[in-house]
């Protein structure tokens, strides 16, 4: 009986370990998903005429999520990884004032990337924990499962932007961030004790940054996996900046868009449930594998079919979407998985790397294409294909590697 309540616990423990790592994880997407409904006006009142700029509000704070890590990963190496979440929790309540606040472009631009400067505390620090405690397939099935977790905010985040714009406004969306943010700040503060031991912590020092780069260089499995994540999340990124432009312009869908984005954000979902219980058969690399050639031949069958022709009933343009997002959710965990891999050592400094090199790839592959999204999504598929031709290249050098050194 003993035995049986000890292994409930434990449960429910990893169960709520889950849980509160997809919340810290979660926030970010609240503060990208909830406000894609609200481009155009919030463009309106800062002054903002042209929809390219408007895409500014999403990507740039991805920047901020590429920066903040380089700040937190080693200060969580060396104090600990909790006083870093609330660090970041800090400067992102500040960040969300000075977007409420905002009354130009400019303002909006920095609030956002200070706002993802912060949340890149949350999200950085919730991997070093992940890693602190699991490796290997494990690693990638509970990134998996928190994945499955995290992916409901994206599915009700749109939906729940435009509700409140119907209701009240726009500045009301980042009070409702600001709300859930303290919510799990108090729920990680009370539950969550500290995954990183005393004895395993780094001391900090001005050469902490340049030696956990010389480390991380040293492994090429985690440069190269780190790499095709970023030409993954570029092109995940160019839809996530310009899907309210596709659906509510080019397809004039404004009331249908929170719902489309809603099930397509499904179609990753159900892909990432599925590889909880498929990298444990089939392992990591593998499911890389083929996820990275069904996104190349889908966009290319896709190019095929449309181009130089105006864009296609909205029905073929969401099957094609579902069936890319869906090789997609086999790639986003299993790539940090792969890449952090080798380096779990100096996971807090490694996390901050890699994110910061995949965002650095990211924002101006997002960037570039999305001001190409006018008339079509073809500017899309484009991109998706040439990301992941670059990328299927980096896995075949990877392994050619692996078979010389065995040799």
């Amino acid at each position: 009986m003993s035995y049986f309540c000890g292994m409930l616990k434990k449960k429910y423990a990893q169960l709520e370990f889950i849980v509160l790592m997809a919340s810290l994880m979660s926030i970010v997407a609240l503060a990208i998903d909830a406000l894609l409904p609200a481009l155009d006006i919030i463009g309106n009142t800062i002054g903002s005429t042209k929809l390219s700029d408007n895409q500014l509000l999403i990507t740039m704070i991805f920047l901020g999520l590429g920066i903040g890590p380089l700040i937190f990963g080693p200060i969580s190496d060396s104090i600990g990884r909790k006083p870093v979440v609330y660090m970041g929790f800090a400067l992102f309540i500040i960040a969300s004032f000075m977007c409420i606040n905002a009354t130009s472009l400019s303002v909006m631009i920095a609030g956002r990337i200070i706002q993802g400067i912060g949340l890149s505390a949350p999200r950085t620090i919730a991997i070093a924990m992940i890693r602190d405690i699991y490796s290997g397939d494990y690693m990638a099935r509970i990134m998996s499962f928190i994945t499955v977790v995290f992916i409901l905010v994206p599915i009700i985040a749109p939906a729940l932007g435009k509700s409140v714009l119907d209701h009240y406004n726009w500045q009301a969306i980042f009070y409702i961030q600001l709300i859930f943010s303290g919510l799990v700040s108090f729920w990680f503060w009370k539950r969550q004790t500290e995954t990183l031991e005393i004895s395993k912590r780094i001391q900090f020092s001005s050469h902490i940054f340049i030696d956990g780069v010389k480390e991380l260089v040293k492994h090429k499995n985690t440069i190269g996996y780190t790499i095709i994540s970023g030409f993954i999340v570029g092109s995940f990124l160019v839809y996530l900046s310009s899907s309210q432009q596709i659906f509510e312009q080019q397809y004039q869908l404004k009331d249908e868009f929170p719902y489309i984005f809603a099930l397509l954000a499904i179609s990753i979902g159900t892909a990432t449930f599925l590889n909880g219980t498929l990298v444990l058969k089939y392992g990591m690399e593998r499911l890389v594998s083929i996820s990275l050639y069904a996104f190349f031949g889908i966009s290319l069958l896709y190019i095929v079919l449309f181009y130089g022709d105006t864009n296609p009933s909205v029905i073929i343009l969401l099957i094609f979407f579902g069936l890319q997002f869906f090789s997609i959710g086999f790639l986003f965990g299993n790539l940090r998985a792969l890449a952090m891999e080798p380096v779990g050592h100096i996971a807090g400094i490694a996390a901050a790397l890699t994110g910061f090199i995949s965002t650095l790839m990211a924002v101006p592959i997002s960037t570039y294409i999305g001001r190409y999204v006018e008339n079509t999504a073809l500017p899309l598929f484009l991109g998706f294909s040439i990301c992941a031709a670059i990328s299927i290249g980096i896995l075949l050098y990877l392994k050619a590697s692996r078979k010389k050194v065995k040799q």
